[in-house]
């Protein structure tokens, strides 16, 4: 019992799932940092309006090369999550390709193992075995057919009819004769009515 917990257990994840795990957390991360420079670049350029109303527009041409460099550094965010997910979907795509190829090669080691079991040359004497018997099988019909006389077939006619007679045979007539004449059943004499007897 103690070997059953003591055991480690393989882990299912592979190095390729946890490649595609740090991907999508840096492109998650990326995510994040986008969003942040979006939100600098609304409050820079209320900022750089605010400035130019007030008459600073030396801070707020200031402010607005700023804004300029962020801007810039969001494409570069924008390129690299673009990156990290191809990357992710060719990581993903070529586990499918191992899979397939996996299975593939199962199954040629399984077809392997059959044409082993059976080769070409063992297909081949099966094959003339059961033509040699078909054969053989052909031979002995003809000659079975062909061997038989006209004289022969009248005999297979008559057993035939013999047999036949037999099954039909008809009941034996019985010996003793038959009666001439069937005696009548007497009446019952002065037998009562039956309304009579339910009356007295």
């Amino acid at each position: 019992m103690g070997n059953l917990f003591g055991r480690k257990r393989r882990s299912r994840v592979t190095e390729q799932d946890k490649a595609v795990l740090q991907l999508k957390q840096q492109r998650d991360k990326l995510k994040q940092y986008q969003k942040r420079i979006n939100v600098n670049l609304e409050r820079e350029r209320a900022l750089a309006r605010q400035l130019l109303k007030d008459g600073k527009k030396e801070k707020a041409m200031l402010l607005l090369k700023k804004k300029r460099y962020q801007e810039q550094l969001l494409d570069r965010t924008e390129n690299q999550i673009s990156n990290l997910e191809r990357m992710v979907q060719d990581i993903e795509f070529t586990q499918i390709e191992m899979k397939v190829i996996e299975g593939l090669k199962i199954g040629n080691e399984c077809l392997h193992k059959m044409h082993q079991v059976m080769s070409i040359e063992e297909v081949e004497r099966i094959i003339g075995e059961t033509q040699d018997a078909v054969e053989y099988q052909r031979q002995i019909d003809e000659l079975l057919a062909g061997s038989l006389t006209e004289e022969d077939e009248d005999a297979i006619l008559e057993e035939l009819n013999a047999i036949t007679q037999e099954q039909m045979e008809l009941p034996e007539v019985p010996s003793e004769p038959l009666p001439e004449k069937i005696p009548e059943a007497s009446p019952i004499k002065n037998r009562p009515k039956p309304e009579l007897v339910a009356a007295s």
